[in-house]
Parts: structure tokens; sequence; C-alpha cells
């Protein structure tokens, strides 16, 4: 029996305190109904609040504090709002966001994980029917590539100002990030089976699969990384016989995804190029409020990983109670399935809140509802 999980609760900024409320409403319930050895701390930090108190996102040991917890568990940040306030307190996004990259890279969070599925009463914005069956998990490099933040600018603010940004990529990370799709192609094809629900990819030589892996790169353009991408997916490949391959140039990609998204399954891709796949993902399975995301440490176990709905602070209905907790009660249930891995009563929790929300999306997606009833819609069917 695993022991007391711990999560870090950061709230953030905008709509963040909403939402994590309802999600904080929800894991008491089912802390109390599963007798889970579960327990959280709320952080006041990172947020422009804490900036604004005391000239820095966050404390300088912020990273040693949150190692001891198991899970991270983020609103929002940016932009707190509400944006008819002209005197409300701003920062620009590389310093607001900067927490982001160091707690993925401080904890190694090497991916990023965005599901994309079209769930019943989610809103669906491609006509054909056929988007009734997206059903994809977007998996981003997240420890290098175009986020490294190496580089500068020279002359700043003179007519000859030059400003570099430097990309990194490592055939260390590649291995790790492209085995790791391979690997998620089979357990989602083994749930699937599960399910009674099959999908069908065909490979190069004609033969037929149940999963499928897509590797994304520019390599026509930035082709050092590029080919090495594709070399090390290639020799990756060949121990995965049962699972289909396919390559798109990114901005194929991005096509391909509006045209015919029910045609990809698992898609790797570069950090900044898996930035942008994802928010097109998420508008494909009904919208950044339904889209859960996580940044996980699948290698070391004593890292915290770190889960975070896909949309922004959402400044423009901050405060105002009408934000929609969707994305971060999916994001919540996935952290629980997580921590699963050690405790499976968290997994089975996990699950719960994912059917409860699923199941109140198919009822009541369609209609306007505050924050805090939705949570209560929720809260009541985990109860029942």
């Amino acid at each position: 029996m695993a022991g007391t999980m711990r999560i870090a609760i950061t709230p953030g900024d905008g709509i963040g305190p909403e939402v994590v409320a309802e999600a904080v409403r929800c894991l008491e319930v089912l802390r109390e109904k599963h007798h889970l050895a579960l327990e959280w701390t709320r952080f006041p930090w990172p947020s422009h609040a804490w900036h604004e108190q005391h000239g820095e996102s966050w404390p300088s040991d912020a990273l040693d504090q949150l190692r001891d917890y198991q899970a991270i568990l983020l609103g929002a940040l940016g932009d707190p709002g509400p944006v008819d306030d002209p005197n409300r307190y701003l920062l620009p996004d590389s310093i607001s966001l900067a927490p982001l990259l160091e707690m993925r890279k401080g904890f190694d969070q090497w991916v990023c994980e965005r599901p994309a599925r079209l769930l019943p009463g989610a809103r669906q914005y491609l006509k054909d029917d056929r988007a009734k069956d997206i059903d994809m998990l977007v998996i981003r490099e997240n420890s290098e590539g175009e986020y490294v933040s190496q580089g500068g600018r020279l002359r700043k603010g003179t007519p000859d100002e030059v400003a570099t940004q430097m990309e990194v990529f490592t055939r260390k990370a590649t291995e790790r990030i492209v085995r790791y799709g391979f690997e998620q192609a089979r357990i989602r094809a083994a749930a699937r089976l599960q399910e009674g629900r099959t999908r069908s990819f065909r490979t190069l030589d004609g033969r037929t699969c149940e999963s499928q892996v897509c590797i994304i790169t520019k390599r026509n353009a930035l082709r050092h990384w590029g080919d090495m991408y594709t070399e090390v997916f290639e020799e990756i490949s060949k121990e995965y016989p049962d699972v289909a391959t396919h390559h798109e140039l990114v901005d194929a990609a991005c096509m391909k995804f509006v045209q015919c998204p029910w045609a990809f399954d698992v898609v790797v891709a570069s950090n900044l190029q898996g930035d942008i796949l994802t928010d097109l993902a998420a508008v494909l399975s009904g919208g950044m409020g339904v889209a859960p995301s996580c940044n996980l440490n699948p290698t070391d176990p004593d890292m915290p990983s770190m889960f975070e709905p896909t949309h922004g602070s959402a400044p423009d209905i901050a405060g105002q109670g009408i934000a929609d907790p969707t994305a971060m009660l999916f994001t919540t249930a996935r952290m629980l399935e997580w921590l699963g891995r050690k405790d499976p009563a968290m997994a089975t929790a996990g699950q719960e809140l994912f059917d409860a929300m699923a199941a109140d999306l198919a009822e009541s997606g369609d209609q306007q509802r505050s924050c805090r009833e939705i949570g209560t819609a929720v809260c009541n069917r985990l109860k029942g």
C-alpha cells in the first residue's frame, strides 16, 4: 500500500482559482468516498499577486518546496484580469509563464500529453460527421527543442539589434519521446479492444494494425533535427511491428488535423510544434474549455508531475463565476490516474471523476451554467 499522496495546488491567475476550487471540491468527495490517502497544500504562487507583492513570480526555493509533492495541480498563469481594470498589475508573458518552463525542466517533465477525443456533448466544430470519431493523443517533447531558452539580444533597442534563439535536440531525448509514443499506442489499442472499440491503420507494406504513431517534423526546412527525429523514429519502429507508422510535415499535419483528424492515433512532435498542434487538437475535440494537459516524468517516480488544463487564465471573464471547470476536472481525473500507478484506489477515483464529468458533459454540455453549478453537478454524480 502506497503512503499518503501529496498534491501541491497552485491556483495561479485569472480563472485559475475559480476552476481549481471546483477540482478541490471533487477531490474532497472522492477522498471521503474512497478513503483515499490523499492530502493537498495550496500555494499562492506562482501568480501575478505574488509578483506584485514580492517582485518575483514565486520564491527562489519554489522548486525545492514542490519537490516534496507527488503531483502539482496548476490553475492558469498570465494576465489576471479583469480586462476592464486599466490599473490591474500586468506582467509580460515571458515573466508570468516562466514558472511553467522552470517546473518542466526542473522536474524533467519530458512528456506533455494532451488527449483529444470528441466526447458526447462537446461542441463539434467540424461539420463532417466523421469528426465524431476524433480520438488522438498528441505527445509533445517537453524538455528541449525550441524552448530551451538559449540565446539573447545584442545591442538591444538599437537599429542594429540582433536576437538569437537556439533550438537544441538530443538523441537521448528523441529516443525516449519516440519510444514513449509507441508504448502509448500499444496501451491505447489494448484499452480500445477491451472496450469493444477497434480502429484500423494501414502500414506501408499493406498490413492492418490496431494503432498508429505519426511523427511530426519540418525536415524539409529544419533538416538537422528533422532528419534525426526521422531516423530515430524509423529505428525504434522496428521494435513495434504491430504499430503502423506515419510521418507528416507540421504544416501538412495542421491541414490534415482539420481535413481528417480521425485518421490520427498517437502523434509525437517537438516542443514548439507540439504546442501548436495540441491547441488545434483541443479545438477539434470541443474547445480549450474541455481539454486536459499533463506534464509527466515517467522515468523518475520521485519527481512530481504537473497537471494543468490546456486553456489560459481567461482574463476577460475572470471573477465573474462563469468559467467552465470542465477542462480542469478532466485534468484532475488524469492526475488521479497518474497517481494510481502507486495506489490503485487513486486510479479508480480518477476513472470515476472522468466518467462523472463525461456524463455531465453529455447531459448538459449545451447549457449555460456557472462554474459553481457545473462543479456541484459533478460532485452530486460522484456522491450518487
